[in-house]
């Protein structure tokens, strides 16, 4: 995926993500949180043994949501 569509993504599953768990992030954040969510979200299926993100697809988009929650997890429980 080129870099625009990565902004792309990632503002829509950042603000899935930001809905889901009942947080407020704002544009910005949002579209960080969906791109770190990616990447995230991949590491973790490709540690369980499945692909990862691997375009603009039904499937990318929950490994991505997924790994969106799993940060904002991680964010409030440093906090």
């Amino acid at each position: 995926m080129g870099i625009l569509m990565w902004i792309i993504f990632g503002a829509i599953v950042g603000w899935i993500a930001s809905a889901f768990m009942g947080t407020s992030e704002g544009l910005v954040k949002d579209v960080i949180l969906g791109i770190i969510g990616a990447v995230l979200g991949g590491w973790l299926m490709s540690f369980f043994g499945k692909g990862g993100v691997t375009g603009f697809n039904l499937y990318s988009f929950l490994v991505a949501v997924l790994g969106a929650v799993v940060l904002i997890a991680i964010m409030r429980a440093i906090r």
